[in-house]
């Protein structure tokens, strides 16, 4: 993460590294990312740039967990407008926002996908950033068990691994499409099918029959 030489920077030069970075990485993989773009981008010098950071993963790093922090504060304003909503509920106005928020800086949606793209070994690193980032979603989860919104033997680690990975899958197709139509209604399918389950039991299966050969 950066060092104390560039937290002490004034805001505007900080943004300014930060916009550097973003520029780059969202045109090029991290593996063929160029420190002398990003300096170049941000009007500084080479030496200058490693008083503030490392490396190219230590400005990735940071850039990623800005990034993050932004997306995050999504659900917060969601729980303030109203702490009575589920997970579900929660996640499905979230990305109405973050498909607006995508659309006026549509750059980090391109370093998402590109990230998905690059097989560097430094991908592995941002597992623990990954994580973290999840740990809100399983929050929403166990505060919706204690509250009985959700059966009690629920895996929460299994359904946010699902919803984590349902959720690359759609917005990859969505970075070819473009839809927000197609984006929300698979969403909502998707929160449907966690919320609900797609298996009828055993007493709905039996009024189903009866009614059938009715």
């Amino acid at each position: 993460m950066p060092k104390a030489t560039f937290l002490n920077l004034n805001p505007q030069k900080r943004r300014r590294i930060f916009d550097a970075a973003v520029q780059e990485f969202a045109a090029k993989r991290f593996s063929e990312a160029s420190i002398n773009q990003i300096i170049k981008a941000a009007g500084i010098p080479r030496g200058s740039f490693y008083q503030y950071f490392e490396d190219k993963e230590d400005l990735y790093l940071y850039m990623m967990a800005e990034i993050g922090r932004e997306k995050m504060a999504l659900f917060s304003q969601m729980e303030a407008l109203n702490p009575e909503a589920d997970f579900f509920d929660t996640c499905l106005y979230s990305f109405r926002q973050i498909i607006a928020w995508s659309k006026a800086r549509p750059d980090y949606g391109r370093i998402a996908m590109l990230m998905e793209l690059d097989d560097s070994e430094f991908i592995f690193k941002l597992r623990a950033l990954t994580d973290a980032g999840l740990d809100k979603f399983r929050e929403m989860l166990e505060h919706d068990k204690q509250r009985g919104r959700i059966k009690a033997n629920t895996d929460i680690n299994l359904v946010v691994d699902m919803y984590y990975a349902l959720s690359i899958s759609l917005f990859k197709e969505y970075q070819k499409t473009g839809s927000d139509e197609m984006l929300l209604r698979r969403m909502s399918g998707m929160f449907q099918i966690l919320k609900e389950g797609i298996a009828i039991d055993q007493s709905q299966q039996s009024q189903i029959q009866v009614s059938q050969e009715q």
